[in-house]
């Protein structure tokens, strides 16, 4: 069973590649994706014991200039088109027609 993690604080010029050479060191890697522009990224890796490997010898080191934030990646949250968001109109903008 594989786990994911959230690589955060990263340079904008670490590519995937890169990435996956770093985290490649504690187990297979499955995936990587960085989200270009955001600062941070997703690995997967092939087991719960290499990701935690990988986290707790990678956490707070420096990589690319930048001190790494690692996680366990939380579930996204499973919202579909036309659910209603705490707040009503407030986060829709603009003015409320009678």
């Amino acid at each position: 069973m594989s786990q994911k993690l959230y690589v955060g604080n990263l340079n904008y010029k670490t590519t995937e590649d890169t990435l996956k050479q770093l985290f490649s060191q504690y187990g297979e890697v499955i995936s990587v994706n960085i989200l270009q522009g955001r600062g941070f990224g997703f690995i997967e890796m092939a087991t719960p014991e290499s990701a935690a490997e990988a986290k707790n010898r990678l956490s707070g080191t420096e990589f690319d200039g930048r001190k790494l934030i690692i996680n366990d990646a939380r579930p996204r949250a499973d919202h579909k088109p036309g659910d209603r968001q705490p707040g009503g109109f407030e986060k829709r903008g603009g003015f409320r027609k009678f």
